[in-house]
């Protein structure tokens, strides 16, 4: 009996001291870029990531491919929403992103990259030309 109470006592303690899981917290990404694209595409720019719980951080962005695409753009005033983010820590590194795009002179794009569990929807009002479609990175490092 008393070995039952001991286990228990410790199972209750246990789990009065494990950490609780953390809520993903919302963070926002504004940012401006712009690149140029012949079959390999590029564009870099920066930014400023803004979370819920207070945190903030500036970030250098940039863009990577490959594919079918030729064109120059900019974007400004571009935003990006996160989930799945318990850290403005976890917004750092590569994402994979697929996109198509046809565009002249003013234009609006959106899409989806991908870490992990966390995704970025990305959206901006931008200026050039360009067309084709693009397979690669986007990456969020600290400048």
């Amino acid at each position: 009996m008393r070995a039952v109470l001991i286990l228990a006592v410790s199972t209750l303690m246990s789990l009065l001291m494990a950490p609780a899981q953390a809520a993903p917290i919302d963070c926002e990404l504004r940012f401006s870029m712009s690149g140029w694209s012949v079959f390999y595409k590029h564009s870099t720019g920066s930014g400023t990531v803004t979370c819920d719980n207070g945190q903030t951080m500036k970030v250098k962005i940039s863009a990577k491919g490959g594919g079918l695409t030729f064109g120059k753009s900019r974007i400004d005033d571009g935003i990006g929403k996160f989930t799945e983010v318990y850290s403005i820590e976890d917004i750092i590194g590569g994402y994979a992103a697929a996109e198509a795009h046809a565009g002249a002179n003013k234009s609006a794009s959106a899409r989806v990259v991908t870490k992990g569990p966390i995704s970025l929807a990305l959206s901006g009002k931008g200026r050039g030309w360009d067309v084709g479609v693009a397979f690669g990175n986007f990456i969020i490092s600290r400048p």
